[in-house]
């Protein structure tokens, strides 16, 4: 809650100084605008993630060996999401967009993929193990949190509806990136898959609060694939198993 607190605070206070520069009526529709209306208030907002991730002595458990690996199963996570995001890139009009917008979508991906990740997949999951719970509630609850926190998105005039959709398809995207950091044995997977997602998914759909179009067969794939990737981690939920036997020892980074 305090991470949300201080990324809308600082997203409040880059909008009003860089008024100018930022198109609130269409935010992806310059390089410019999503650099300093999307990527620089998260950018921000990791900075300080990362010094508090510092002081707690847990960097190097975030970033370091997962302590609990996976089963074979686990990888349907990955390939749904891999799946995904293949299809949005076949799907895309890239010519409806400028070399400045889809280079500034990607960093904007970057920096989404490495805070949002630290948050739950890192901090999150780190201070639940740390309480000795199991690696099903581990899963879920990080998820939960990861799905609550794109709640904000009220506040910013989004339809009630559509968060409602968003918070479902992130719960279950958020089951896919635990899994897959639990078979890759590291949260840099997670990472990566994350930082592919939101740009590849916002230049499919020609914005950021828009449904991915199915007027194409990539289109249509990539929403199939989407629900897919909804419910398998919803029923992932269900047969996650394992538990961090071992309180783990604090490194100071």
């Amino acid at each position: 809650m305090a991470y949300l607190a201080f990324y809308l605070l600082v997203g409040r206070l880059i909008s009003s100084i860089f008024a100018g520069q930022i198109d609130k009526d269409d935010i992806v529709g310059s390089a410019s605008s999503i650099l300093l209306g999307m990527a620089l208030p998260i950018a921000i907002g990791g900075v300080a993630l990362f010094i508090v991730t510092v002081r707690l002595g847990m960097l190097g458990r975030i970033f370091g060996p997962q302590p609990i690996r996976g089963r074979g199963w686990m990888w349907i996570g990955p390939a749904l999401v891999v799946a995904a995001i293949i299809a949005h890139v076949t799907g895309t009009e890239w010519s409806s967009w400028t070399g400045g917008q889809i280079a500034a979508m990607f960093v904007l991906g970057a920096c989404v993929g490495v805070v949002e990740e630290l948050a739950t997949r890192g901090l999150v999951i780190q201070i639940l193990r740390d309480a000795r719970h199991s690696e099903k509630f581990v899963a879920v609850v990080s998820s939960l949190v990861f799905a609550l926190m794109h709640t904000v998105n009220l506040l910013s005039g989004m339809e009630l509806s559509t968060v409602a959709a968003t918070v479902v398809y992130t719960f279950g995207f958020g089951m896919c990136m635990y899994l897959t950091m639990r078979v890759t044995g590291t949260i840099w997977a997670a990472i990566v898959l994350h930082a592919l997602t939101d740009p590849t998914t916002f230049l499919s759909s020609g914005g950021v609060d828009t449904a991915v179009g199915t007027s194409s067969s990539s289109g249509a794939i990539a929403a199939l694939v989407t629900v897919l990737l909804v419910v398998f981690g919803l029923v992932a939920a269900f047969f996650v198993r394992g538990k961090v036997r071992e309180p783990q020892h604090t490194f100071a980074a």
